[in-house]
């Protein structure tokens, strides 16, 4: 079982950064693909960038690829996602998910666990 726990939204100006935190219990995280995704007001929850359990490989969205970072600490049982040059169309509640199979790290239902997510709103 992991707990997942998501923390760093809040109201940015466009042009703006935040920086996305999750933290994991469980001493068997590094083990666990993990996965960030959003979900804006009537839409489905969407891809938005993952990272290998050991952090050396990442995936991106192609609407956030040279945007936003993701990355990881094991030792602190934590990812992070750094977001940089935020527009309004990054307003969503992000998710932080954790992946134990080798399956496809797009797809929201591969996932295993799930933590509450964070509001992240971009004005214009």
């Amino acid at each position: 079982q992991v707990q997942l726990v998501e923390s760093g939204g809040g109201l940015v100006p466009a042009g703006g950064s935040l920086r996305l935190s999750c933290a994991a219990n469980g001493r068997t995280f590094n083990r666990y693909r993990a996965g960030w995704f959003r979900q804006a007001p009537g839409n489905e929850r969407e891809f938005v960038a993952a990272i290998s359990a050991s952090g050396g490989i990442t995936y991106y969205a192609e609407s956030v690829k040279g945007r936003f970072t993701i990355s990881r600490d094991n030792d602190k049982n934590t990812v992070y996602l750094q977001m940089n040059s935020l527009k309004p169309d990054d307003t969503a509640v992000y998710y932080c998910a954790a992946q134990a199979g080798y399956v496809n790290y797009a797809v929201a239902k591969e996932y295993n666990y799930w933590g509450q997510g964070t509001r992240v709103t971009v004005s214009s």
